[in-house]
Formats: structure tokens, C-alpha cells, sequence
């Protein structure tokens, strides 16, 4: 199963940066025809409003598989191994039921929306809903193979904690690690 998910958030990456580099020239053209051309493509703003949800949501997919998204350790830190284990089922189980709210939130606003013409490409609206169905999709379960391994006991004490207090230490962190296997190695 990690296998499967982490070549899906392998695709999910490129994608994102195909989405993105449309993004960029869409929005790029639109500006060099309305300046050079006093003219611009209609299109490309809803085009790239469209874009940046789907590039939101997507990069968030892949964000909950990295566990990069930032949080405070502050209190789970100084617990032991029991307390983290039971901190983390419940935060687990809260994004869990979160998710399954948005999905069926999504999956509704969608199903509403599927006749409704956007103003200018006349493209389904639900498309732009679709991104909160593929979202809550994805990252269910993603959580739910990571609530199974919490409660069965398959973490490790180090993954009891899933958050990072900041960028710079995690990166710090993972430079303290790799340093410290190259010198067991010598």
C-alpha cells in the first residue's frame, strides 16, 4: 500500500508542476496581450483560478503523505510513549472525521453544481468542486493506513509525533540524521 501511495503522490507531483507551468503562462499571456495587444484571452482567468484550487488541494494531498505540514509539538513532545500514542489516535480519528465532512460536502456542492455553466468557458462548476471530492478521497486514506498502523502498534516512538514545529528545524533534523548514519557507517 506505500508503495501504491507514494507512486500516486509521485504523479500527483507532476502534475502539479504541469498545473502550475499552465498556470504561469496563462497567466503570463494574458498579461502581454491586454499591455502589447490591448486584447487578453477571457478564458485564462477562470482557467487559473481553476488551476490554483486543484494546485492547492492536490499540493495538500502530497503534503499529508510528507507529513510537511507545520504543527506544535509542545505538549506531545514531553509525553511518553502511551500518551503520544493516544494524542496521536485522536488527532488522527479528528482529521479522519474532518475529511469525511469534507468529502461529503464536496461530493454535494458537486452533485449541485453539475448543470451550473461557469460564466465564461461554460465548463460544469462542479469541476471546481471536484478538487475537495479528490482531496478528501486521497488523503482518507492516507489517514486511515496511518490511524490502522497507531492503533495496532506499528509506529515507531520517533513517528508518534507527526508534526513539525518549524522548517528549519526539520531540516536541521533530517541533516542531524543523515550525518550521524554516515559516521555509524565509518
Amino acid at each position: 500500500m506505500n508503495k501504491i501511495l507514494d507512486q500516486y503522490c509521485r504523479a500527483l507531483e507532476w502534475l502539479l508542476v504541469l498545473m502550475l507551468a499552465l498556470m504561469v503562462v496563462l497567466v503570463f499571456g494574458n498579461v502581454v496581450m491586454r499591455y502589447a495587444f490591448n486584447s487578453g484571452i477571457t478564458e485564462s482567468e477562470e482557467l487559473s483560478r481553476w488551476l490554483f484550487v486543484w494546485l492547492t488541494f492536490l499540493g495538500a494531498v502530497v503534503a499529508v503523505r510528507e507529513r510537511a505540514h507545520l504543527g506544535s509539538d509542545m505538549l506531545t513532545s514531553r509525553l511518553g510513549p502511551v500518551g503520544k500514542r493516544l494524542c496521536l489516535g485522536v488527532g488522527q480519528a479528528l482529521m479522519l472525521w474532518v475529511t469525511w465532512l469534507l468529502l461529503r460536502g464536496a461530493w454535494q456542492q458537486a452533485e449541485i453544481n453539475w448543470e451550473v455553466e461557469a460564466p465564461v468557458t461554460g465548463a460544469s462548476t462542479a469541476i471546481f468542486y471536484a478538487s475537495g471530492v479528490v482531496f478528501a478521497a486521497s488523503t482518507g486514506v492516507m489517514l486511515l493506513q496511518d490511524f490502522w498502523r497507531t492503533l495496532t502498534g506499528r509506529l515507531s516512538e520517533k513517528d508518534l509525533v507527526m508534526v513539525q514545529e518549524s522548517e528549519d528545524l526539520a531540516q536541521i533534523d533530517e541533516l542531524h540524521l543523515d550525518r550521524s548514519q554516515t559516521f555509524k557507517k565509518k
